[in-house]
């Protein structure tokens, strides 16, 4: 039966008892929950793939010896974190069981403290493997929707239901949102998920069209209708009948061009130019913007009754700083796209980069997170160049990120290092959760007096007392 994920155990097998209770003893005033066993056996019926666990083991064992023990574990979960207890006599046994898998050993005669030191490590690589585990079967288990529109958040959620409602009808839809928010990954859903997805969607950038040629584009033209036009042209709206016609940057637009556009919402027709013959048009009209265009349409920039038939039902999409719970999930799930990309695998996503992303307000929202994956899966520095640039030169200290535990340059020595890491990550939480202790050690899974002790010794300030 696997442990409650919330729960870090500590399997101590060790059929010494003095031994066995000392180390049980000394890993519980160091905040580990110890589960105490003599012998191997009943700790293979309690871990399993979700098991948040680490397994400390002695080698010589009555039974199966801790080898075998190694092995059996490692069958149920390959990425279990098994430490080996080894005597004088054993060291070559247990270099044979690193090379077979094992996480660590640590030779007799040995100190506590240093034993906490390789479970808290193997402990952390374990809550990672977990992570990316529930990571993927998160983005694994959603339906198609779910998968184009990423998050858990009640912003993204709702977004997700105004989808399903809407996407059978013909209603014309206004979508607002930032630059890089998803626009037109929303209207493609619209037309996916509905009766029209058989039908063409045709997607237009109205900033990107040069003026002198946006109207051929967009309705068509018969041959002689202007100097070039040798031959009849299918216009974007015709072409996207039975289909979605996707108007990106609708704001960009010029006036003239607005009138006609307007005219051809209306009668759901269109004329190619160089004809007097209207064309019927079976299509829904999807506007994007990431403007305001009443205040557009009040200033003269905009037709404000274009505006009005648009902004029939408008979706908004929230921007990342928005929903920054969501940022985590959703880098995972451009990290895969960009796996596919890339043929490359994708490093860990670990608490320290979870946090620094968690930080970001993202004014280039899902695409700029979309660049930041990609450079974490090709195995550059994801995104933050100014601050990458001063690992050659600055302290951890100058740089945010290298304070955050996003690098492990700077100066000091490893433990000061590791210290400034630990205390970045429990004053985040700390800050996350308002000063309260409860909650605090609850996220990162310690104890409560694990998580006290931390605070005295790393100089935490802490809005509520330490209570024993």
């Amino acid at each position: 039966m696997a442990e409650d994920f919330e729960r870090a155990v500590v399997h101590l097998i060790e059929d010494d008892d003095d031994l066995r209770h000392a180390l049980e003893q000394g890993l519980e005033l160091g905040g580990f929950a110890v589960s105490s066993h003599r012998t191997t056996d009943e700790v293979l019926t309690r871990i399993g793939t979700e098991s948040y666990a680490v397994i400390v083991s002695d080698i010589r064992m009555p039974g199966m010896d801790g080898l075998a023990f190694l092995r059996a574990a490692l069958s149920i979960d390959p990425t279990m974190p098994v430490i080996l207890i080894t005597g004088h006599g054993d060291v070559q046994m247990a270099v044979d069981a690193m090379r077979a898998g094992a996480y660590d050993f640590i030779e007799k005669p040995f100190s506590v403290s240093r034993l906490m030191a390789v479970a808290e490590r193997a402990l952390e690589k374990r809550r990672l493997v977990l992570e990316n585990r529930i990571l993927r079967s998160t983005l694994d288990g959603g339906d198609e929707l779910s998968g184009r529109l990423v998050g858990r958040t009640p912003g993204i959620q709702r977004l997700r239901q105004q989808i399903q409602a809407l996407a059978d009808t013909d209603v014309d839809i206004l979508v607002l949102g930032e630059t890089g928010t998803g626009k037109e990954v929303v209207a493609r859903a619209l037309h996916d998920c509905g009766g029209r997805a058989k039908g063409n969607f045709v997607a237009i950038n109205c900033a990107a069209l040069p003026a002198d040629i946006i109207e051929s584009e967009l309705f068509g033209h018969e041959p002689g209708a202007f100097t070039g036009a040798t031959k009849q042209r299918i216009g974007k709206l015709e072409h996207a009948n039975r289909g979605t016609i996707f108007l990106d940057e609708i704001e960009s637009m010029p006036l003239d061009l607005q009138a006609k556009l307007l005219r051809a919402i209306e009668t759901r027709s269109v004329e190619r130019l160089g004809s007097n013959r209207p064309i019927p048009l079976d299509v829904r009209f999807v506007a994007a913007t990431k403007s305001d265009l009443g205040e557009a349409g009040r200033g003269g920039r905009f037709r404000l009754d274009l505006y009005y038939r648009l902004n029939v039902v408008t979706l908004t999409i929230p921007a990342l700083r928005e929903r920054l719970e969501d940022v985590p999930l959703l880098f995972f799930h451009l990290a895969r796209e960009a796996r596919a990309r890339f043929r490359r695998e994708i490093p860990p996503v670990d608490h320290a980069l979870e946090l620094r992303l968690m930080r970001s307000d993202w004014p280039g929202n899902v695409r700029e997170l979309r660049n930041y994956a990609d450079r974490f899966v090709l195995g550059m520095w994801p995104g933050f160049e100014e601050e990458g640039a001063m690992l050659q030169t600055g302290s951890a200290d100058d740089c945010p990120a290298v304070a955050d535990g996003f690098s492990a340059a700077g100066a000091g020595s490893l433990v000061d290092r590791l210290a400034a890491y630990e205390r970045s990550v429990i004053e985040a939480e700390l800050v996350r959760n308002g000063g309260a202790l409860k909650p605090t050690y609850e996220a990162l899974q310690i104890s409560r007096k694990g998580l006290y002790d931390k605070i005295r010794r790393l100089g935490i300030e802490s809005r509520e007392p330490l209570q024993e």
